[in-house]
């Protein structure tokens, strides 16, 4: 990455919650955005030019470390109630007040967690790639949870977060492969994938996220959402986002052509420009 990049080149910081350190990352001025990450990621899953034209787009930009993943101490979980305690947690620490909270595959549902049971610190929300709660009519595919349990090459990377049938995809996978792999000072460890693959179990499930009061709340709120999603996400496919169009009130759904679990990643500048359209439409 370049000298430029406001994202690449924010010091990781470091905030005493609850008996742990939470480690966490924020850069540029406006309205604040916190996103939580993926399975298996970090403050480094990130790409850089997304979170840099996030800021771009006017918005103070926070990612952070799970409990005992990364930079962060604690006990590790992927339990999505203790990623959104997390979550909670480090936006009263940091006096973040009334945030846009963001979510990226198992963020996302975290990210659901915490409007349901904190929804006076969400303005608005931003889930990735994620699912929503109770039964769906299309599951993911086997073939996330074989890669999502092993080391992860180059190959490993195109299949799961971007579509490995199109050109113009790969060409994307090699630039923001080659942007997520620079080496900085104070990158976060890796989470360990055989943790992690203990973890998920052994195949697609249906419900993924079984929490009726979840879905009662999506139904219910006034709280805008919007999914940015793919047309081809092996890990949480988002058709089930279009069977629930006609009863969640505010959603907003966009879906990238071409693209895979990591939509952002392909086209992080668009991506960027739909969040900022979504909250400024809507007023922050």
């Amino acid at each position: 990455m370049t000298e430029q990049s406001v994202s690449f080149n924010a010091p990781t910081q470091y905030v005493e919650v609850s008996g742990r350190t939470l480690a966490y990352r924020t850069f540029g001025h406006g309205a604040p955005l916190l996103l939580c990450v993926r399975f298996r990621g970090t403050m480094d899953s990130w790409d850089p030019v997304f979170l840099d034209n996030l800021v771009q787009q006017g918005f103070q930009v926070t990612v952070f470390d799970y409990s005992g993943l990364g930079r962060s101490t604690g006990e590790r979980s992927y339990n999505p109630a203790l990623l959104a305690k997390d979550t909670i947690e480090l936006i009263t620490a940091l006096k973040l007040g009334k945030v846009i909270l963001g979510g990226w595959s198992i963020g996302g549902v975290a990210a659901q967690i915490v409007l349901a049971q904190a929804p006076q610190i969400v303005s608005h929300l931003v889930l990735i790639a994620t699912t929503p709660p109770g039964m769906l009519v299309k599951t993911g595919e086997q073939l996330f949870y074989d890669l999502a349990k092993r080391e992860n090459d180059f190959e490993d990377f195109v299949s799961l977060f971007f579509e490995p049938s199109s050109d113009s995809s790969r060409a994307a996978a090699e630039h923001s492969w080659n942007r997520l792999t620079a080496k900085r000072e104070d990158a976060s460890p890796e989470v360990p994938h055989e943790w992690a693959g203990a973890q998920l179990g052994d195949g697609p499930k249906n419900p993924i996220f079984p929490v009726d009061a979840v879905l009662h709340v999506l139904k219910t709120t006034s709280v805008p959402v919007l999914h940015l999603g793919a047309d081809h996400d092996i890990a949480f496919p988002v058709e089930n986002w279009y069977a629930l169009s006609d009863q969640l009130p505010t959603l907003h759904i966009v879906t990238f052509p071409s693209s895979g679990h990591g939509p952002q990643l392909q086209y992080p500048s668009a991506a960027a420009k739909h969040i900022a359209a979504f909250i400024h439409s809507l007023g922050e």
